[in-house]
């Protein structure tokens, strides 16, 4: 098994950033954007799963890295 050395290798991290990317697009090209409360919580959601695994991940714990894992699954 490969040791990761920073979280941008994690492929979960790599999905959410995908996430991330796919929200802002179908924001962009539909009216969600005029939904401002709508959509800035949504943006604010998908962010929030790539900063959980970042935070994670420099605990260097394991238990405290699948907490934050639960956290951004939810």
């Amino acid at each position: 098994m490969a040791t990761v050395k920073q979280f941008e290798d994690l492929e979960i991290w790599k999905l959410s950033r995908i996430l991330c990317d796919y929200n802002y697009t179908i924001a962009i090209n539909t009216d969600l954007r005029k939904e401002y409360k709508f959509y800035n919580q949504i943006d604010g959601l998908s962010g929030s799963i790539m900063d959980n695994i970042a935070k994670s991940f420099g605990r260097n714990v394991n238990r405290e890295f699948i907490q934050f894992l639960s956290f951004s699954k939810a």
